[in-house]
């Protein structure tokens, strides 16, 4: 495995004989499902798998939530936390599993806090820099979302648009729906921008959870070279 920069100190990428696959897309584009899809496909053929996702450290997803509460974080604040929220996940979580050969599965990845910084008007290069300690995952996946659905899915979910994920911070529109339209658009060019630079995999998220589970199965296939049953389960509980 590399790094994106320099390698962590005392960190060998020749001991990481792991796996580190990502699933990346908008909020709503169905991350989630996908990431619980290959987890239980992957147990089932023998691979432990570790998972990590944003706000999901021990040390900071408390305070970072309660500070989201607030409203009242500056762009550059809100990045640094998800920065230090990821550095624990880093060396706690990725490292670890990738030394002892497992999967990791990331719900989002550095992408992501890297796209809200940038449409939040941060500076790409230093918002790249912070992440260059990061693993080169294996594969990342980009669900493709269009934006009525999105919305859809959001609302669906919360029955509510959320402040952060709809760009009210940043002044984008009056209303939460407008704000959310014009963020969400903004983050997916990034997210198209960086779909080239990193060489993500575009998958069609406007699709059924069964077909797009199909599209990532199949290529992860050619790395890992396993089969599994996560799908078949799914088509017999009637959610394809």
């Amino acid at each position: 495995m590399s790094f994106y920069g320099l390698q962590m100190p005392g960190v060998a990428a020749g001991d990481l004989s792991g796996k580190l696959i990502v699933v990346e897309g908008l909020d709503g584009s169905g991350r989630s499902t996908q990431i619980s899809l290959l987890r239980d496909w992957l147990e089932d053929n023998g691979h432990a798998t570790r998972i990590v996702g944003l706000s999901r450290s021990e040390l900071v997803s408390e305070e970072i939530r309660i500070a989201k509460e607030g409203h009242r974080m500056t762009k550059r604040t809100f990045a640094l936390f998800y920065a230090t929220d990821f550095m624990d996940q880093l060396e706690n979580i990725i490292l670890p599993g990738l030394r002892a050969g497992a999967v990791v599965l990331a719900d989002r990845y550095i992408y992501t806090p890297i796209a809200r910084g940038t449409v939040r008007g941060l500076e790409r290069a230093w918002l790249e820099k912070i992440y260059s300690v990061a693993v080169v995952p294996d594969i990342v996946f980009y669900l493709k979302v269009s934006p009525q659905i999105l919305i859809e899915r959001n609302l669906e979910q919360r029955g509510e648009l959320d402040y952060w994920e709809s760009g009210m911070d940043i002044g984008l529109a009056e209303g939460a729906f407008d704000s959310f339209m014009v963020y969400q658009q903004r983050m997916g060019e990034e997210f198209d921008r960086m779909s080239d630079h990193y060489g993500f995999i575009r998958v069609n998220g406007d699709r059924s959870i069964a077909q797009v589970n199909r599209d990532i199965r199949g290529r992860i296939k050619k790395t890992l070279g396993i089969e599994g049953g996560a799908l078949r389960r799914l088509l017999r509980r009637g959610d394809a």
